[in-house]
C-alpha cells in the first residue's frame, strides 16, 4: 500500500533529536574532531580578555569557524554565519545544539582585531599542521580558499616544514584580503538597504 506523506506540522519541542546520531561516522569534520585540538586557543588568547562584560563566543569556537569557512570555501563571514543553522554537520562540530543562539557574523573580524591579525594568522597556521600532522592530509597538495598549495606530503615521504609555512603565510594573506574586501562591500550592502528603507538619498 502506498503510503502518503502528512502535511508538516512544526513541533514546539523536539526530545529526541541527537545531533552525534545525525552526523555519518566517516564524515571529515569527525576526523578533524578526534585528531585537532583546538583547546590550545585558551592560554594563547586569555590576556585579551577581561574578568568582567559579556561573555564572549569561547575561542575555540571562533577558530572552528575559520576552519569552516576555508574548508567549504564559503565566500564570507556573513555567509557562513547564514548558512550555519541549515548545517548539522557545522552545529555538531561546533558544539551547538539545534536552539543554540548563533554568534554574529562579526566574531571573526573583531578577532582578527582582540587578538591581532598576525596572532590570529599564526593559530590558524598551527590548526592546518595539526591536520598535516595527523595524517588528515594524504596527498600532495592542500587546497586552501580554491588555491593549490602544495605541502610536499604523503605517506612516505618528509614534509618540507618551511615550504608550507611560506606558502600557507602567503594563502592567509590573500584570504584575510578577500574577507576584508567582501565584508567592506557587504557593509556598503546593508548601508545603502538602511539608507532607501529611511528615505535617505546618497551624496553625489
Amino acid at each position: 500500500m502506498m503510503g502518503y506523506q502528512d502535511p508538516p506540522q512544526g513541533k514546539l519541542f523536539y526530545t529526541s533529536i541527537n545531533l552525534e546520531k545525525r552526523i555519518r561516522v566517516d564524515h571529515p569534520l569527525r576526523m578533524i574532531d578526534e585528531f585537532i585540538d583546538f583547546d590550545f586557543i585558551y592560554k594563547e588568547v586569555e590576556d585579551n580578555y577581561g574578568l568582567n562584560g559579556n561573555v564572549s563566543v569561547p575561542p575555540p569556537v571562533i577558530l572552528k569557524l575559520m576552519l569552516l569557512l576555508v574548508f567549504y570555501n564559503v565566500r564570507s563571514e556573513r555567509e557562513l554565519i547564514y548558512t550555519l543553522p541549515e548545517r548539522l554537520d557545522w552545529l555538531w562540530f561546533l558544539g551547538y545544539d539545534l536552539d543554540t543562539e548563533i554568534p554574529d557574523h562579526s566574531v571573526l573580524s573583531k578577532a582578527r582585531k582582540r587578538w591581532g591579525v598576525e596572532v590570529f594568522k599564526g593559530f590558524f597556521e598551527r590548526v592546518v599542521w595539526q591536520c598535516v600532522e595527523a595524517g588528515l592530509v594524504d596527498g600532495s597538495k592542500i587546497f586552501i580558499d580554491s588555491s593549490l598549495v602544495d605541502d610536499n606530503a604523503s605517506n612516505n615521504s618528509v614534509i618540507d616544514t618551511l615550504s608550507l609555512k611560506s606558502q600557507l603565510n602567503e594563502k592567509y594573506k590573500q584570504l584575510e584580503s578577500r574577507l576584508e574586501e567582501r565584508e567592506n562591500a557587504d557593509a556598503h550592502k546593508e548601508l545603502q538597504e538602511s539608507k532607501q528603507q529611511l528615505h535617505i538619498p546618497n551624496r553625489p
